[in-house]
């Protein structure tokens, strides 16, 4: 299985938060997290929960394989997929978040 490229990953949040003419700070607000934190994650020097991974998602308005991968789903918008997910304590984002950490345990096993 393929591993996680953290740089990339980085490069693609830049790619998405500059597309929506957006500081850096501005997402970091959004987010909930620091600027100096959202600037090592767009570098890929450090790792994020899966909080925040799905909190920039939900904010950038993309999927998650978009950011992880670089893959375009063209079958359903991210803003379709997101839309669900407006309240961080709806039992979808719960199951959400519990699906992620699940394929990030899988994947960190190999």
């Amino acid at each position: 299985m393929q591993g996680l490229d953290y740089s990339k990953i980085g490069e693609r949040i830049r790619q998405v938060r500059r597309a929506k003419g957006w500081s850096q700070e501005t997402l970091a607000k959004k987010c909930g997290i620091s600027l100096n934190f959202m600037g090592k994650i767009e570098r890929g020097d450090r790792k994020m929960s899966m909080d925040t991974f799905a909190s920039l998602c939900m904010e950038l308005e993309t999927d998650a394989d978009a950011l992880l991968w670089g893959v375009v789903k063209t079958s359903e918008s991210a803003d379709n997929m997101w839309k669900h997910f407006v309240k961080k304590d709806s039992d979808s984002y719960s199951m959400y978040i519990r699906i992620m950490k699940s394929v990030a345990d899988i994947m960190n096993e190999t």
